[in-house]
């Protein structure tokens, strides 16, 4: 079938998907102790849930931070790894439809890249990500489970916890709405609800994130940006973003499919 198959390998999460020319056949997440358990175990899991055979994949293209613990060749299927910020690039722009974006990678930490469909320049990186809102949310709500606060969160509501631009001035401010945040956490009621603080938690992480998104697509001289990555995922992220977009005059795109965009990159870049 000449099927190609991109792994994004975590340190213990791997994004698999196979991909015949141009069109995604199949994808899965799997989750394990260590990066080679999930590769094998992602490589596995698509092929049994696809109905694919070893002889069906014609390669392997590996990337992410886990990708050097499987050496050689997987399951004797030829095998490439792939430098995994043009990957996120390449993905990034694949999934939004677009030449030229400045791409975010949203996981344990972030990663913001330039991408055309030749070239990936890496611009800066930050220690806030995913794991800085399970961090954070371990220690206000006592839980890590990244679904379960997302869930939490859907609830929540801002005005208990965060300050905005109404709530200091009653004239309006050239360039910013009444409604835009003036500072994260800076209004917290003594009443405020678990949900409002699971609100507040991935506001303050997924804005601080797309403040250095607005700063990252202006150094590069782009109106577009990308988010993919796992985090992505949380359904407060779109409608953060699309505030942000409205506010900075900046496209931003959460795509379907954005926390396979390194796994879709890694299968679709040329080898050198």
């Amino acid at each position: 079938m000449g099927i190609i198959v991109g792994l994004d390998v975590g340190g213990s999460t791997t994004k698999v998907v196979g991909m015949d020319k141009d069109q995604i056949i199949g994808n899965k997440i799997v989750k394990a102790d260590d990066p080679v358990t999930s590769a094998f175990g992602a490589l596995g899991k698509l092929m049994d849930s696809y109905d694919l055979k070893i002889s069906d994949i014609e390669r392997l293209k590996i990337t992410g931070v886990g990708a050097s613990f499987p050496n050689g060749n997987l399951l004797g299927i030829p095998t490439t790894r792939i430098q995994e910020f043009f990957a996120t690039g390449q993905g990034g722009l694949f999934l939004s439809g677009l030449d030229h974006a400045v791409v975010v990678s949203m996981g344990t930490g972030t990663a913001f890249v330039e991408a055309t469909k030749s070239d990936v320049r890496h611009i800066i990186g930050s220690g806030v990500g995913g794991g800085t809102l399970v961090g954070l949310a371990n220690c206000a709500l006592n839980m890590r489970d990244f679904d379960l606060i997302a869930d939490l969160a859907r609830d929540g509501n801002l005005n208990h916890v965060d300050l905005t631009i109404g709530d200091i001035s009653h004239a309006a401010i050239p360039g910013l709405t009444m409604d835009t945040t003036a500072s994260n956490f800076g209004k917290m009621q003594e009443d405020a609800s678990k949900s409002d603080v699971a609100y507040g938690l991935f506001n303050v992480v997924f804005q601080s994130i797309g403040t250095m998104a607005v700063l990252a697509a202006r150094n590069a001289g782009l109106k577009d940006v990308v988010f993919t990555g796992q985090a992505t995922k949380a359904p407060m992220c779109s409608t953060i973003y699309k505030n942000f977009s409205e506010l900075y005059n900046i496209n931003f795109v959460v795509p379907q499919m954005s926390e396979f965009a390194t796994a879709i990159g890694a299968a679709i870049a040329t080898e050198e």
